[in-house]
């Protein structure tokens, strides 16, 4: 099953980063975040991507193409420019298909234009922004069981405020970031039929506007309800946050399957 990841926008309220690469290869942990995303995808055995690309998509290339020298030793002959690969480190068994979607394309419309790329399988879909433990094979399980033309893993986001309680006047606790929200959201990690490209009429088309609320009118969207950790990288703030859990030794979208 082929995985699809958007990594094409240009990610403006993480201007501060974005301004000199797209916003899938801003780091955690010295490594990008889509980096971090093909991971979670890997450990279930998904290892085959379809790369979105449309702002600074040259950046993702040149990470791929270099991906396997700069993680290796090398043997270099300077007379001729022969580089031979003496041992790595960092064996990832992907293939890995980078696809110029557009740089002012929607989210619908790179979808859109991936066609080709997808033929008639069931695939799965996200952003290349947001890091979960969520169990892909179950999203997959209740796809099947529910015979829908799309799936999609709703969750509680993060509260963006502290959150107190009171003893009467005085604070009993206090939580510097509220472990959820009260609404569901669409928390990507889809799993999507290809007939779900026909609800997608064009390059300027968002996916989270007319195709899945046409979806949402024909009841051909289900939704995994995913209770655990989730979280977007949409500012300076929620980096630091995923940095901080990574440095801990417990990043949550690292565990096991």
């Amino acid at each position: 099953m082929k995985v699809v990841i958007l990594a094409g926008g240009r990610g403006t309220r993480l201007a501060e980063e974005t301004v000199v690469k797209p916003k899938p290869m801003v780091e955690i942990g010295g490594q990008p975040i889509l980096w971090h995303l093909m991971n979670i995808y890997s450990r279930f055995g998904f290892r085959e991507f379809i790369i979105a690309l449309g702002y600074k998509g040259e950046i993702i290339k040149d990470y791929f193409l270099n991906y396997h020298f700069l993680r290796s030793d090398l043997k270099i002959r300077l007379h001729d420019g022969h580089v031979q690969v003496m041992d790595t480190a960092a064996r990832r068994d992907w293939a890995v298909h980078l696809v110029d979607t557009g740089l002012e394309t929607m989210t619908g419309g790179r979808m859109r234009r991936l066609a080709s790329w997808l033929g008639k399988d069931t695939f799965l879909m996200t952003y290349g922004d947001g890091l979960s433990d969520v169990n892909i094979p179950a999203v997959v399980e209740l796809h099947r069981r529910q015979k829908k033309l799309a799936t999609v893993t709703a969750v509680r986001p993060p509260s963006r405020f502290g959150g107190l309680t009171f003893d009467g006047d005085l604070v009993s606790s206090f939580v510097e970031k509220s472990p959820t929200g009260s609404s569901w959201i669409n928390g990507g990690f889809f799993v999507l039929e290809p007939g779900v490209l026909d609800h997608i009429a064009g390059d300027d088309m968002p996916f989270e506007r007319a195709p899945l609320e046409g979806l949402t009118q024909a009841r051909e969207l289900a939704a995994y309800r995913h209770e655990g950790f989730w979280q977007c990288m949409d500012t300076l703030r929620d980096v630091a946050f995923l940095e901080e859990l990574w440095q801990s030794g417990n990043a949550p979208w690292e565990g096991p399957p």
